[in-house]
């Protein structure tokens, strides 16, 4: 991130935050900028790499940083969408029917390995994920304010997994992809681990309360995006339906960005900004994020596919081509 002075007290506490959890995820700053966009805008994450990345580990450091309920929901081929959103039971003793709650109903949700989940359960995470609420037995139940799912894939599994499809994937403002660390970071990493085992130390009181978070939101959607910057906004978007400026798409892309790709990454961009120290955004703030937002939003061509092209690589061309006005 940008070596800038916050702009006030709300925005050093976010600092607080990237830096409470920057030093237990070594290599990792990517991934901890995301998790907290995503905490100021109201939107979800999904990360995928290999086991041992530290996905799992990063959620539950924003667990323990930020005021609200934590919940872990481990996917397997044979989970039933009750077992994520809860189910109406018989109570004998007073002869009604009761709601449990399922895990569903915490501030922040862990969804470990999403892409174990069948379809059923996919879809109940969708309506939590988009609307914020449950429905169950007819009635619609809001889940916490505020709510946010983070959830995990690994690429290497094939067997007993179920891709999520479009819709799903549009409904995670970030697709943050995690590489294997170098062997400098491998070493902090193991350093880190072993210090962490001879320590000892207490699980610490959250350090952003929810009211401190909902003020952070109201400052971040006062962020100014310039109209020449939301034109660079759009003009990345509209390049993966009609293409141009050298950049072919009609035979590359066959789903292109939803609008919804646009206002996830003017929203992003204003609370990257933000954590940045700055009351407006920048077309860098544009071009740091806009892998991560759009990428997972479109969907390249089976003939593209075929020629080993991804749409990382076709974003990368996109971004290349498009100059901010």
């Amino acid at each position: 991130m940008e070596d800038l002075s916050p702009a006030g007290p709300l925005a050093e506490a976010a600092q607080r935050l990237v830096r409470s959890l920057e030093s237990g995820l070594i290599g990792q700053s990517l991934l901890v900028e995301r998790l907290v966009i995503s905490l100021l805008t109201g939107g979800h994450v999904l990360i995928e790499g290999a086991p041992g990345l530290a996905k799992t580990r990063s959620v539950r450091r924003l667990s323990d940083a930020v005021e609200g309920s934590f919940a872990r929901i481990q996917c397997t081929p044979d989970l039933m969408p009750s077992d994520v959103t809860g189910t109406q039971v018989w109570r004998q003793d007073s002869g009604t029917m009761e709601f449990l709650h399922g895990p569903v109903f915490h501030s922040l949700v862990l969804v470990d390995e999403i892409n174990r989940a069948p379809p059923k359960v996919q879809s109940a995470l969708l309506e939590a994920m988009a609307e914020g609420q449950v429905t169950s037995g007819g009635l619609a139940r809001p889940l916490p304010e505020p709510f946010m799912v983070v959830a995990t894939q690994n690429p290497l599994e094939q067997e007993g997994t179920f891709p999520l499809p479009e819709a799903q994937l549009d409904r995670f403002l970030f697709h943050v992809l995690l590489d294997l660390p170098d062997e400098q970071t491998e070493l902090a990493i193991l350093d880190l681990v072993e210090g962490e085992l001879r320590s000892h130390t207490g699980h610490a009181e959250p350090s952003l309360t929810h009211a401190t978070l909902a003020a952070m939101k109201e400052e971040v959607v006062q962020v100014h995006l310039s109209p020449a910057l939301r034109r660079y906004i759009v003009a990345l978007v509209m390049m993966t339906r009609t293409g141009g400026n050298g950049v072919e798409v009609t035979d590359r892309i066959r789903h292109a960005v939803s609008p919804r790709g646009t206002l996830s990454l003017a929203a992003a961009a204003r609370a990257r900004a933000w954590l940045n120290g700055r009351d407006y955004a920048v077309p860098e703030d544009v071009k740091a994020l806009a892998s991560d937002i759009l990428c997972h939003r479109m969907a390249p061509t089976w003939r593209a596919q075929a020629a080993g092209e991804t749409s990382r690589g076709i974003m990368a061309e996109i971004l290349s081509a498009v100059e901010p006005l």
